[in-house]
């Protein structure tokens, strides 16, 4: 016969007790999850779509600028 394990108490686990027992226990032992959670999900895809935007846009404020700088000196050397 082996003995059984302790179950694993995260750090995330205890967060959420301090913050709400009563959510906790809704979701560890009950097994029920919190409302809205197909929203909370399509928010966090929505915000790493939009985090992927800033991405490129800082990407072509770099290329922009690298452009200009490449315009101004053709400028001035007088090509």
């Amino acid at each position: 016969m082996t003995a059984r394990r302790p179950p694993i108490v995260r750090a995330s686990e205890l967060g959420e007790y301090v913050y709400c027992a009563r959510a906790w226990w809704l979701r560890r032992v009950a097994g029920l999850e919190p409302a809205g959670q197909e929203r909370r999900e399509r928010g966090v895809v929505l915000h790493r779509r939009h985090g992927r935007v800033v991405a490129g846009s800082r990407l072509l404020l770099v290329i922009a600028g690298l452009l200009a700088l490449a315009a101004t000196t053709l400028l001035l050397s007088g090509a």
